[in-house]
């Protein structure tokens, strides 16, 4: 390593979640080596790779991206952004990409920004899966020509390769699509010369902000100190600290085992780590490893449309409906069979025990005939007469007009599979400009 210490600074969970500008500051008064923020993530289902809609605001972007961009420019250090815009697709990497010009030009400042594309092509996929070269990733069905060409978009989830390749050319901002997250951060500790395990491990925890803090949250920063053979975490926010407990609980998040994590370059080993309270906000871990794989494997994730969406919101106070909700819920379906056919799509959801919410969702192959199936099933449960019922009406209080609201195009996720890479393959395109 160039230095003993280097550190990387993580504003947030995901950008346009915002932050205290108090705790951004305090976490440049350290200098930092590096910023690094992750923008996107699956949690939000697959309409935003399907639509190509963001998962944020604009506003939002624009108000957490800007004084990042400031500081990497003034301080002369790195930004990477990753999975951009949300799911990470070429629409969502232009839109930021837009949103970033616009800083740039407001802020006076020129840069040297790489923008790396994650959308896979589906011939070269289909030729990948005539060649054996694709299999699911957990319980899903094998992939099919069909279900690739039925995808509206296919991204593929990027490790530090590209990040280093973009940083190598000189870039100053690397605005990334669809990305492992802990490889955003880990890619600058890599360059530096610390240790894969230390890297991704840190990464790991830098990827969610402050969530590894107490109190935890998306909403405020984190300030990773990477040495060669062990990392330092605290948060930017001096009234929020971090525990031996908070590091070693987020180490267990959003993964399959309790210590492997696995990820395109190898897996990230934390059976040995070690979690060592310093002082009352910061934790040292030692001891994690770092597994290279033997062969790359890339993960895809894939949308398609499934018709559209409309949904009633509801309330229900009555106990006996309530109670009766297994025979109203029954009823409803069966009812709307009969009328609308057997193709009828009608969910009926419940939550809460003693006053529930109720969603009324119909998907259909229209827009309108999903809202002629929820209205019908809205006003249908309004005068059903269930076991034990006194009133003539009155059975749902809806709280919005208009009661039966249009959401528009469905999706669900048709690609959840792993890519086999051959020695020297880069599906990433990385397009590098001084803007």
């Amino acid at each position: 390593m160039k230095k003993d210490c280097y550190i990387l600074f993580s504003p947030q969970g995901m950008l346009g979640y915002g932050y205290p500008i108090s705790s951004f500051e305090r976490a440049l008064s350290f200098d930092p080596d590096f910023i690094g923020v992750d923008a996107g993530s699956t949690d939000a289902g697959p309409y935003r790779l399907g639509s190509g809609k963001p998962t944020v605001s604009k506003e939002a972007v624009k108000k957490d991206l800007t004084p990042m961009v400031r500081a990497a420019l003034n301080r002369n250090i790195p930004l990477f952004i990753g999975s951009a815009g949300g799911a990470g697709a070429r629409p969502h990497v232009e839109w930021v990409l837009e949103i970033l010009k616009e800083i740039l030009k407001e802020e006076k400042r020129k840069a040297k920004v790489a923008v790396i594309f994650s959308d896979v092509d589906k011939a070269w996929l289909k030729e990948k899966l005539k060649k054996g070269m694709v299999k699911p990733l957990g319980p899903v069905a094998e992939l099919s020509e069909n279900e690739i060409e039925r995808a509206i978009s296919i991204v593929a989830v990027m490790g530090v390769e590209p990040y280093i390749r973009a940083f190598e050319e000189g870039a100053q901002i690397v605005l990334a699509g669809r990305s492992n997250d802990p490889a955003i951060f880990a890619s600058f500790g890599i360059m530096m010369g610390a240790g894969e395990g230390p890297a991704f491990h840190l990464g790991k925890i830098l990827e969610c902000g402050a969530i590894a803090a107490v109190p935890g949250t998306a909403s405020d920063g984190m300030l990773g100190f990477l040495y060669r053979d062990k990392f330092i975490v605290e948060p930017a926010n001096p009234k929020r600290i971090c525990t031996k407990t908070s590091v070693a609980a987020h180490s267990l998040y959003e993964k399959e085992h309790p210590y492997l994590i696995k990820g395109p370059e190898g897996t990230l080993n934390m059976k040995n780590a070690r979690f060592t309270q310093i002082d009352e906000r910061r934790v040292k871990v030692e001891g994690s490893s770092f597994e290279k794989a033997k062969e790359c494997w890339i993960k895809l994730e894939g949308a398609r449309a499934s018709g559209y969406r409309s949904i009633t919101i509801a309330f229900i106070k009555d106990p006996l409906m309530v109670q009766a909700q297994d025979e109203w819920k029954e009823a409803t379906k069966e009812a709307a069979k009969e009328y609308f056919g057997e193709g009828t799509n009608l969910i009926l959801r419940t939550v809460g025990k003693e006053e529930i919410t109720l969603i009324i969702e119909a998907i259909a192959e229209t827009q309108e005939h999903a809202q002629a199936v929820c209205s019908w099933a809205r006003s249908f449960l309004m005068h059903y007469h269930y076991t034990g019922r006194k009133a003539t009406s009155g059975n749902l209080a809806i709280p919005f007009s208009p009661s039966d609201i249009p959401m528009g195009r469905v999706y669900e996720f048709n690609i959840h599979h792993l890519v086999k890479l051959e020695e020297g393959e880069s599906i990433f395109e990385i397009n590098t400009e001084l803007l």
